[in-house]
This record gives structure tokens, sequence and C-alpha cells, in this order.
């Protein structure tokens, strides 16, 4: 398969050998996809399960569960403790690598009870970012389907609205950790304080954004587009920051970019 080349028919031959399926499912627009594919292919031998744990915010979890519901898959929760691990709350550069690690931890039996392959809604665009995350889960055995049938996240998006998939054009929403700078430790408070923050700020009708933790203060982010609007709501704006906790609150000019704290890596 060529990259960027995808192919529907291509991603349902390769799971249809499975037999069964464990999918990965954060409810983002690509574990929705596979996950809803994956159903198409292997009915009630598919079961996406989602990892919950305090970098799960409840808005993503409680939406997971409702497209779940909406397509008629099996659906299961399950606690991953990756703050347990101090390498993970030292949130170095390799702190998806811990965090992916849980995941397989709490995967891996519920596979072996299906006996299922486990899958991972990794594109082809993922592949040239910095994920040490995938690194963990290839080691233990988890497929990238998506990536196998040549998928880019812009293919992605367009097969989802083919289906008809309201995920189609949902905002990335990696998780809250990954609003903390490398070096600056994750803990329940930092944690909590972003949620806060991201769900205030949604509430004023921004759809696509970050909130950086940069300690006591908080640096927002949303698209180009959007800057106008956060400047003619700013004290609004920064009533919602503040009011989760953060003393400062600045907007970045640049806008949003996924992954920008990478940039800062060695």
């Amino acid at each position: 398969m060529t990259p960027g080349r995808a192919d529907l028919h291509v991603l349902r031959g390769i799971m249809e050998p499975w037999g069964a399926a464990v999918v990965a499912y954060s409810g983002g627009a690509d574990s929705a996809f596979l996950a809803t594919v994956a159903h198409q292919v292997l009915r009630d031998r598919m079961v996406a399960v989602t990892a919950v744990s305090p970098s799960l915010a409840a808005s993503e979890r409680q939406d997971a569960a409702d497209f779940a519901a909406e397509i008629g898959f099996r659906h299961l929760e399950v606690e991953t403790h990756e703050m347990e691990t101090a390498a993970y709350r030292a949130n170095d550069g390799d702190r998806c690598f811990w965090c992916k690690d849980a995941l397989m931890d709490a995967l891996e039996p519920v596979a072996a009870d299906l006996g299922a392959r486990i899958a991972l809604g990794v594109n082809l665009d993922d592949l040239g970012e910095h994920r040490p995350g995938q690194q963990a889960a290839a080691q233990r055995g988890a497929e990238f389907p998506l990536v196998a049938a040549g998928f880019t996240k812009s293919d992605v998006r367009a097969a989802s609205r083919k289906l008809r998939l309201r995920t189609w054009d949902k905002p990335a929403a990696p998780c809250l950790a990954s609003r903390v700078p490398y070096g600056t430790q994750v803990n329940l408070e930092v944690l909590g304080r972003v949620e806060r923050a991201e769900a205030a700020l949604r509430g004023l009708g921004f759809r696509d954004l970050r909130v950086r933790h940069l300690d006591g203060a908080a640096r927002v982010e949303v698209p180009l587009d959007d800057l106008p609007r956060v400047v003619e709501l700013r004290e609004q704006v920064v009533d919602a920051v503040r009011s989760a906790g953060y003393r400062r609150v600045s907007l970045d000019l640049d806008g949003l970019r996924s992954g920008n704290l990478n940039d800062d890596l060695p």
C-alpha cells in the first residue's frame, strides 16, 4: 500500500481474518472511525475499550460513550494507572511511553478473554511526530490497521464523513497531560485545573482549543480564525480561565498547533 492511498476495502480486509478485536477507543476521530469499521467487519467480536484516568476529560469520556451507543458497538471502560508510575508523573519526553504501557496493561486481559488482537487508531501522519507511545504499544503487539491501509488524518476524516459519522470534523482532543510542558510534574491538581479551564472556554463557544499549563499561568491557544473572538470576549475568557485557578492568562498569537510542546524537546 502506497502511503496516503487510503482504501476502506483494504482496511476491512485487514481486519476480516482477525476473529476478534479490541480497539483502543478515546472517542476521537481516528479511534471512532476504526471502531466503527471494525464493528462493521467483526460485529459483536469487536469491543471498543476506553481508558479512564485523570488525564481523560469527563466531557471526552461521555462523548465516547454516547458515540458508541449511537453506532451500536460494544463499549467497555477500564481504569488505567499511569499516575502510579513515577516516570509518567516526572513528565519527561517519554511520558507517552508510560501512558501507552499502562493502556496495554489494561487492554491485554480484555483481549486475552476474547482471543482478540489489539488495534490502535494510529494513522500515517502520526508516524512523523514524537509519539513514544506508539513504540510502547507496538513493542507489546498492538496493531495499527489505519497505517497498514494507507490512511492519513485527512483520509480518516474524509472516510468518516462518507460514512456519516459525526466525528468526521471533531477537533483533536489529546490527553490533558499533553498541556503540561515536559519537565513539569503531572499531578491531579494540574490536570484538574486544565480540564476546568478548557471546559469553561468551551462554555463560551470555543470548540477547538488548548490551555497550556505554565505553573501559575495559562496560555490559551485557539485556531487563528478564532483569535479575534478571544479578544472580543477578553474579560469573559480571562474570568473563565482564572476561575480554574490560574493567576495569569495569555493568548498565543501563533494560534493552535497540536503537539507544539514537542518543540522544547532536545
